[in-house]
């Protein structure tokens, strides 16, 4: 089981992607601001340890990075290399952060980064043709060991034709949630899945999005039923 690291909470929207995003959402009914980046009092969790010495999260956890920020926003840049500090420090984890900030990477990294730690994955997000054409080309030649497509929300059709190979680990794809979700069309899916596996590389069809349009008709999807409905259609692949 994953464990959730916020070191920081709060954003700055950037792309379409972002209109509608569940930490706003959220933040909204709590009264807060959530274009305020700040720490949170969880920035230490990897290196906190028992009484007896040992560390609080155990050796061999996925620790899911900044599920509540971006993991490069420039709001963090004073506090990033003390976060990089606990990553390396914690090489028997395995630490996930997922960004859309992706042409921050190289201003962002820590010395010893060279072609990047073993045991971080970082997954770019891109919701659009638009967002493609930008960040797939720096997202390719990053130097990042471990390389996660996200296509979610999935906002049109988008040619990955000219990218996908053996350099990106899985493309994950999803529509949108929440009562303002745009619609997620499911053509647009297979075509992304068709060139996963022509391409052999794994596929995920992570959740259909509360407005979900199959053949030629819109099905509104209940939140909890987003993720079983896309497990339903049987397109996931694994080499």
């Amino acid at each position: 089981m994953a464990t959730l690291w916020n070191l920081w909470h709060g954003c700055h929207k950037i792309s379409a992607g972002c209109r509608h995003c569940y930490v706003y959402r959220g933040d909204a009914k709590r009264g807060i601001d959530s274009s305020i980046v700040r720490k949170t009092k969880s920035f230490d969790l990897p290196i906190r340890k028992k009484k007896d010495g040992t560390y609080k999260i155990p050796s061999g956890t996925e620790v899911v990075t900044c599920f509540t920020s971006d993991f490069f926003v420039e709001d963090a840049d004073p506090w990033r290399m003390e976060a990089w500090d606990m990553i390396r420090e914690r090489k028997d984890l395995t630490f996930m952060m997922i960004t859309k900030r992706i042409h921050r990477l190289q201003e962002c990294l820590p010395a010893d980064w060279g072609e990047g730690y073993e045991h971080v994955t970082i997954c770019c997000t891109m919701e659009n043709q638009e967002q493609v054409d930008f960040r797939m080309p720096i997202y390719q030649t990053a130097p990042i060991k471990h390389k996660i497509l996200i296509c979610e929300p999935l906002l049109g059709p988008v040619n990955l034709a000219p990218w996908l190979g053996d350099w990106l680990e899985q493309v994950v794809v999803g529509g949108e949630s929440g009562r303002e979700a745009r619609e997620c069309n499911y053509e647009w899916v297979k075509e992304i899945h068709k060139l996963c596996v022509a391409r052999n590389v794994s596929f995920w069809f992570k959740q259909t999005g509360a407005n979900f349009r199959k053949d030629g008709k819109i099905y509104k999807i209940a939140r909890q039923l987003q993720h079983s409905q896309a497990r339903k259609a049987g397109i996931n692949f694994t080499p």
